[in-house]
């Protein structure tokens, strides 16, 4: 992953200098290599769809395969304006992706709101175009939505955990929230990349700040977790 600056990496391309990409997916292997399910779609029946940037993708995906519940993961690009991008071209900052983790989950198992807690708590999100020496716009912090519910439910986590990291004297959340966009998966090497390379760079940039244990009271329930993040705000 990238260690050194770059001034033109660390804001977004404008449309003029976005590369064109290409019209052919990548070629990704049909099966997660440790869960066992399909990489891409379609998903098993009931099952729902989140997808994260928090840096370098990685090790995102690692925390999400080893979460109960959840089915498949897959790693790709996501929000740019490349299609079918590179990873070498994403890198060069002119395509405007994110690193992206989607996470494939059933909800009868487990919630999104402890997938947006896991989100929030691993690493930092009031770094703006980097994650520690991981430094330019794919790596930038963003919740990428699959419905309404998804949406009020992570802007609602966003406004509780960013009252925790005031008291904790942290600076202010940049995380991106907003429904998502075209993902193109990543090639065959990055998917569950740390299952084929287990000493392969990726660190943690957890704050060290946490959501309460029972913030997400229940699977879905936007209203629920609006007013857990009322409360919080209340209770400073």
């Amino acid at each position: 992953m990238s260690w050194f600056a770059d001034s033109k990496k660390m804001r977004l391309p404008s449309p003029r200098d976005v590369l064109p990409g290409r019209a052919q997916a990548m070629p990704v292997p049909d099966h997660h290599a440790v869960l066992g399910g399909p990489i891409r779609p379609p998903y098993p029946a009931g099952t729902e769809i989140a997808e994260f940037g928090m840096g370098c993708f990685w090790g995102a995906e690692k925390l999400f395969w080893n979460t109960p519940g959840v089915v498949t993961t897959a790693v790709g690009y996501s929000g740019g304006g490349t299609p079918n991008p590179t990873y070498e071209e994403v890198c060069t900052g002119r395509t405007g992706h994110i690193e992206t983790v989607r996470v494939v989950f059933d909800p009868t198992k487990t919630s999104y709101g402890n997938l947006l807690k896991l989100f929030w708590e691993e690493h930092d999100p009031t770094q703006g175009m980097r994650q520690g020496g991981d430094q330019g716009t794919q790596y930038r912090s963003a919740i990428l939505t699959h419905s309404e519910a998804q949406q009020r439910e992570a802007e609602a986590a966003r406004d509780a955990f960013q009252a925790r990291l005031k008291t904790a004297g942290m600076g202010s959340i940049t995380t991106e929230i907003y429904p998502a966009p075209e993902l193109f998966f990543a090639e065959t090497y990055h998917q569950q990349y740390l299952d084929k390379n287990p000493n392969g760079y990726c660190p943690n940039h957890a704050t060290g700040v946490t959501l309460p244990a029972d913030f997400f009271k229940s699977a879905g329930s936007a209203q629920t977790v609006a007013d857990a993040a009322k409360a919080i705000e209340q209770a400073r």
